[in-house]
């Protein structure tokens, strides 16, 4: 069994709505199998694609689609047409797509952003997130030089997690640890929860789900219900809205664990 394989419940469950974010189809560093597996686990009603599905800044030095890339899209074809609407809120990366906006093709629209309502009634805003990132909006250089580096933290973290497979243990993000040890980086994501649950209290709303910033989180900025899909480059991560209108975090790690837990009390239980 693969590693991508964990990412796959048991059986499929039946969810209200997905919200995935930040794959970068077209980087070397999406965790495309991952996320096959991981849609392949899910019936549900709505999935939000958040931003930056699609690397459009990549592809702008040259192609590169592996066939697990055309899976996800494929993927998410087969939920539209099974009746899941599919939401695609534009990113920084996917900008090109921003002057198609308001388009409806089927069950899949494209837009700028979205108001979800939750099963309990709660009114959460949907949007990538870019617009809140100062560097993004006003210091695009600033931007790019950003993302050659992280893209060499990137290459680090797919050589380390190769023989972390080859040895037997489960993913493990390097680029994710680093993010929570750097402090200017934990200060640039305190700065972007709290200017994004600002403009979630003036549009009178009760919360937000937002990607970019790829850090996946579920918790209160004061009043506002903040929560960030995170990526499916580092953390592999998801929010998934249960019929009661709760929202949990998903994440690849920790779905392994406990895989890898559940085969181990398996094995034990047959020693017995």
């Amino acid at each position: 069994m693969t590693s991508a394989e964990f990412a796959k419940p048991s059986r499929k469950q039946r969810v209200r709505t997905l919200w995935i974010s930040d794959v970068h189809l077209g980087t070397r560093d999406c965790q495309a199998d991952h996320l096959s597996q991981f849609l392949k686990g899910y019936h549900a009603d709505k999935v939000y694609l958040v931003g930056d599905i699609i690397d459009g800044w990549k592809m702008r030095g040259g192609m590169y689609w592996p066939q697990a890339h055309t899976n996800v899209i494929r993927r998410l074809l087969t939920m539209a047409k099974r009746g899941t609407e599919v939401i695609y809120v534009t990113g920084n990366h996917d900008e090109f797509l921003r002057r198609y906006s308001k388009l409806i093709l089927g069950n899949i629209q494209l837009v700028d952003e979205a108001v979800h309502v939750t099963a309990d009634g709660r009114h959460l805003l949907v949007i990538h997130g870019d617009q809140f990132d100062v560097i993004t909006r006003y210091h695009r250089w600033l931007a790019f030089l950003g993302d050659s580096a992280y893209e060499f933290t990137l290459t680090l973290n797919r050589w380390l997690n190769h023989w972390r497979a080859r040895y037997g243990y489960g993913y493990w993000s390097l680029s994710a640890y680093l993010k929570h040890k750097v402090k200017t980086a934990v200060s640039f994501i305190s700065d972007f929860e709290e200017a994004i649950a600002h403009e979630v209290t003036r549009r009178e709303l009760h919360g937000v789900v937002c990607g970019h910033i790829h850090h996946a989180e579920i918790r209160k900025v004061g009043e506002v219900d903040y929560l960030n899909c995170g990526d499916w480059v580092e953390s592999c991560t998801a929010l998934i809205e249960h019929w009661d209108g709760s929202i949990e975090l998903y994440r690849l790690a920790d779905a392994q664990a406990k895989e890898a837990q559940l085969k181990a009390e398996v094995a034990q239980a047959h020693l017995l």
